[in-house]
């Protein structure tokens, strides 16, 4: 059994590798050359007209002034107030004793 799997294995390679392959095409791609001389300057062209200066605007008036109010009403001047009243005076205090005569008391340091 197993010689004969490998017979077949054997057989579809050799079958596979005998048959032929298309050719491929030969494509032909262009690459460019060295570059040519330089040409010749162009013609300067002729310089454009200058533009026409715009108008000015005219200046506008200026506004009129606007009414002057009324002067309000002076309110009316309030009353004086009222003077509080005086307090009563108080009484006289009591007349003091006199001094008693004093003594001299003398502290000796220790």
């Amino acid at each position: 059994m197993k010689y004969s799997i490998l017979a077949i294995a054997l057989a579809g390679s050799m079958a596979l590798t005998a048959c032929d392959r298309p050719v491929p095409e030969v494509i032909t791609v262009a690459v460019p050359g060295p570059a040519g001389a330089t040409g010749a300057p162009g013609v300067t062209g002729a310089p454009g007209d200058a533009a026409a200066p715009g108008a000015t605007g005219a200046t506008g008036s200026p506004g009129a002034d606007g009414a002057k109010g009324y002067d309000g009403a002076k309110g009316a001047t309030g009353a004086p107030g009222y003077d509080g009243a005086k307090g009563d005076t108080g009484n006289t205090g009591d007349t003091g004793d006199t001094g008693k005569d004093g003594k001299t008391i003398v502290i000796v340091p220790k």
